[in-house]
């Protein structure tokens, strides 16, 4: 099964997005999927996705400005038939290493957000960067639990926000989302909330106190 993916004119994160989407619509049979973007940064991107996920991977440079990502896509089957001759040949050395500390991967997350822009620098540059920041992360696997957005943050739950679509898909898969009511009100912000509640620095303070990683882009 063959799919191919047009990516060209796409900022990041896109060009992945919609290859990783491409890939699930497999439903883990094997397959191909080509991705077209228009630079080389997309292409290492892509690549370095598919070596992280042990797929084959090849690209070129069909043309100025066009490049082809192809990737080979085991079957279901096939990666947990790898994974099983991995599992046999390193058994005995795996079990020497068991012990008795609790998993703890699956801990609680909290994204916080206090401006409208990422970063230092350019204004227009940092505002496009908060938006493929939040779109690339309602496109992730494992989700946050709580954002928490306070002082220029709360300008991203509001009317006219460009990031209201993602934040909304983020509250739909169950993403607890709270702004600050003293920043909303200070902003003169606190009719135009369009996404998750309002909430107050106490609470503020305790889901950071409580969380088990805190993520600040």
């Amino acid at each position: 099964m063959k799919k191919l993916v047009n990516a060209i004119g796409d900022p990041c994160p896109i060009p992945v997005v919609k290859t990783k989407n491409a890939i699930k619509e497999l439903n883990g049979q094997k397959g191909c999927v080509e991705t077209l973007v228009d630079n080389e940064i997309a292409v290492q991107n892509l690549t370095k996705m598919a070596v992280q996920k042990q797929y084959g991977v090849s690209s070129e440079k069909m043309e100025e400005n066009k490049f082809r990502v192809i990737m080979e896509i085991p079957s279901l089957q096939e990666s947990n038939d790898d994974v099983s001759q991995g599992k046999s040949l390193n058994e005995e050395n795996r079990n020497e290493d068991i012990c008795c500390i609790p998993d703890e991967r699956k801990k609680s997350t909290v994204v916080v957000i206090s401006s409208s822009l990422m970063g230092e620098g350019d204004p227009e540059l940092g505002t496009a960067l908060m938006k493929s920041y939040l779109y690339a992360l309602a496109q992730q696997d494992e989700l946050p639990g709580t954002l928490l957005f306070y002082n220029g943050g709360v300008k991203l739950t509001c009317e006219d926000s460009a990031s209201l679509e993602d934040l909304k898909s983020l509250e739909a898969q169950g993403v607890e989302i709270l702004s600050c009511g003293t920043c909303l009100n200070f902003y003169g912000l606190t009719e135009k909330l369009q996404v998750g509640s309002v909430t107050n620095m106490y609470v503020i303070a305790e889901k950071m106190s409580q969380a088990d990683l805190i993520i600040k882009p």
